[in-house]
């Protein structure tokens, strides 16, 4: 096998008219999404949940084993010794997570260019898994992808020889900054033809399925860089991997455009669902807990409920920044209302732990 030869950007390959109804389909959904996320007032405490989904999903597609329970209970407790096994799979979801937090910063700064890139693939391998493979550096030796230990002759894919990383990365970001026939098509593209070139030594998949809201957002297709697809390619891991082996040993981009826009409508409608549940519960939580709590901090204590749903009593009361006494007392009431759940009692030194297993079971699809 020969290490794979990048098609030239914009792709002269596309039958636009097989994907017509595929792109009404994903705009339409992505727009309805987007009505969503735009009439809520304060998307970066209500969407924080689905931010640790998509960094738990994007993660498993790559093997780790961690859930969105195990990420939150580490967070509020890490010590917690049922979490020992999983702490280092835990690490490399939070890496993603700061990552994609660190992303959206960025852009407010200017648009996507690949040293931003590059400062993403930093951060998502510090101190884990692939520590070892030069972070936000373009790899220079040829890598594969094949069976654990298996000779590069057993590859079931050779990405670009190293000498040709430079002028594939830079039509690619070229192709980036134009315009084609269809964003959403062009967004299809751009994540594929990322994977293939495999710039780095690890971590291509996950930078890659990073970028999809980023591209979104740059293309002005989502008003908040906050789409998350990774649950549909989780789910659907074999078809994702056999679509883009399409590209690689056929150059069937049609298959992988076909299978990206499918996965854009699903996710969306689900992304969709979702936010509208994360919003009815919020106003179903700002009549209730005013109402049992007789208190100036409710919004407060909602909002922090809602941005990180597992916590223990000291991360409550230093977030919502409520006084020490009353925020214990908030807490007693939520608790009594079973409103929050208690996962672990208080002793000596280790505050009690607290779930809002409502939004978790949201969040995780229960």
């Amino acid at each position: 096998m020969e290490p794979y030869e990048p098609m030239e950007l914009p792709l002269d390959c596309i039958d636009w008219a097989a994907h017509v109804s595929l792109i009404g389909k994903a705009n339409a959904s992505l727009a309805r999404y987007d009505g969503i996320m735009r009439g809520i007032v304060n998307p970066n405490v209500l969407l924080s949940p689905l931010i640790t989904k998509e960094a738990v999903s994007s993660s498993r597609i790559e093997g780790t084993q961690a859930s969105v329970e195990d990420v939150f209970e580490y967070e509020a407790d890490p010590n917690e010794t049922g979490l020992f096994e999983r702490r280092d799979d835990i690490h490399e979801v939070l890496n993603y997570r700061k990552a994609l937090l660190r992303a959206e910063s960025l852009l407010e700064e200017k648009p996507i260019h690949f040293n931003m890139i590059r400062t993403l693939h930093k951060i998502l391998l510090t101190n884990v898994r692939g520590r070892d493979k030069e972070p936000g550096d373009i790899r220079r030796i040829q890598n594969y992808i094949a069976s654990p230990g298996s000779p590069i002759e057993e590859a079931t894919f050779i990405p670009p020889s190293s000498t040709r990383i430079p002028d594939a990365l830079s039509e690619w970001e070229n192709y980036l900054h134009s315009d084609d026939k269809d964003p959403l098509v062009q967004l299809a593209v751009l994540k594929g033809q990322f994977e293939l070139i495999h710039p780095f030594r690890d971590g291509n998949g996950r930078i890659g399925r990073m970028l999809i809201p980023l591209i979104l957002y740059s293309k002005g297709l989502i008003s908040k860089p906050a789409f998350y697809l990774s649950s549909y390619l989780e789910k659907n891991r074999d078809a994702y991997y056999d679509a883009l082996q399409g590209i690689s040993e056929n150059e069937d981009w049609n298959s992988w455009i076909s299978f990206f826009l499918t996965a854009l409508n699903e996710q969306s409608q689900d992304n969709c669902d979702k936010a509208s549940k994360i919003l009815h519960l919020y106003n179903e939580m700002k009549e209730t807990v005013p109402e049992i709590t007789r208190s100036q901090y409710s919004i407060s204590a909602i909002d922090t409920i809602f941005s990180t749903p597992i916590f223990n009593t000291t991360m409550f009361t230093n977030n919502s920044a409520i006084p020490k006494m009353t925020a214990v007392r908030i807490l007693k009431e939520m608790s009594n209302n079973d409103i929050i759940t208690t996962i672990r009692q208080g002793s000596g030194r280790r505050p009690a732990v607290y779930s809002f297993r409502r939004l978790m079971d949201i969040t995780e699809d229960v």
